[in-house]
């Protein structure tokens, strides 16, 4: 059976049509589905008895559990968001440093097929897309979470488990139903997809025409040290990834963020910083220096450390020295496995 989230305005009006009803209940039926948090089934007194009772039986009001959730010192929640099939993904809600902001990461995949080797996700590989409506539900989740912190969720990142890319068409039907002002009224311009360069999905993106961020996973300016921590590096290069990411600004107008996971000893010398400096010359991107977050070992057994302080400080003023507007991300969650590169497939009988 399926779930309110599964279905956009048209789709809603077809199976409406279907059971014999008006097809103009539709924009009702989401509209009060939501526009309340957390979600409900429209009353009678809104389609009539009838309706209501022909609706419950043919769809559900979500698809998906909360299976497990941890908070972190820092505020930061994170939510295993349990699916049908007994597999699971994360979500994470960080408080923003206004009082009243919430920022909300969520999943596009079971798992993921990129193999980053410092990042936790990769270690299963990939089990499976995640649908439209499990990516909504994930927003749902996080909405409701940032509520009962007294908070209004106003941000949204494609930056938890899997490569959105890859799963394009129900990334792009999901943001959707989460941005329209009649569905989840976030907004175009408060999402953010990241990608670790597939160049063909990139350009699809901007073709759709639809205002997102872009946040593009670099983590090294040069092909081989990219290959070595990033394979599908070996498919499209640092200079066709970076076209992409250039091409994607002109036709949005929306400025990239460059991400760039620090690792002591990999990609963090000052020589690299130069050189990224040079890859970004007249590409006024944003870039965000993140400083590796632990994972113990990754795919190739090498257990990657992050960078003291004074390092990524001086790397990023190489950058800024290069007028790059650079930024150096803090850890938000770290200590229950919640930040960058943590987040990690599991499944609900683990918790259980």
């Amino acid at each position: 059976m399926q779930a309110i989230s599964d279905f956009d305005l048209d789709s809603l009006k077809g199976l409406l049509s279907q059971l014999g009803f008006k097809s103009s209940h539709a924009r009702t039926i989401l509209r009060t589905f939501y526009g309340e948090n957390p979600p409900v089934f429209p009353p009678e007194s809104l389609l009539g008895w009838r309706l209501r009772e022909k609706l419950s039986g043919n769809i559900k009001l979500m698809q998906t559990t909360i299976a497990g959730q941890h908070r972190s010192a820092d505020g930061t929640i994170k939510l295993l968001v349990g699916l049908l099939d007994g597999q699971a993904v994360e979500s994470v809600l960080m408080p923003a440093f206004r009082p009243d902001r919430a920022a909300g990461c969520i999943s596009s995949q079971v798992g993921c097929a990129m193999g980053c080797d410092f990042c936790a996700s990769a270690r299963g590989g990939l089990t499976r897309n995640l649908t439209a409506g499990e990516i909504v539900e994930q927003f749902l989740y996080l909405r409701n979470q940032a509520g009962l912190l007294g908070r209004r969720l106003a941000s949204l990142v494609f930056m938890g488990m899997g490569e959105p890319l890859h799963n394009l068409a129900n990334v792009l039907a999901a943001i959707e139903r989460i941005a329209h002002p009649e569905m989840g009224n976030l907004g175009w311009r408060h999402i953010t997809v990241s990608t670790v360069g597939i160049v063909p999905a990139i350009d699809t993106l901007a073709a759709a025409k639809i205002p997102v961020h872009l946040a593009l996973s670099l983590h090294a300016p040069d092909d081989a040290t990219r290959t070595r921590i990033v394979p599908m590096n070996r498919r499209w290069p640092v200079a066709e990834i970076l076209g992409a990411a250039r091409r994607y600004q002109s036709i949005t107008g929306r400025i990239v963020n460059i991400e760039y996971c620090m690792l002591a000893g990999v990609n963090d010398s000052l020589d690299q910083a130069n050189l990224l400096a040079n890859l970004m010359r007249g590409f006024p991107a944003h870039v965000n220096l993140i400083p590796h977050n632990p994972i113990g070992l990754g795919i190739s057994g090498v257990e990657y450390r992050r960078p003291d302080a004074t390092r990524v400080e001086h790397f990023a003023a190489i950058l800024r020295k290069a007028d790059l507007v650079t930024h150096v991300r803090i850890a938000r969650g770290d200590d229950v496995a919640a930040a960058c590169g943590q987040l990690r497939e599991t499944t609900t009988a683990a918790v259980a």
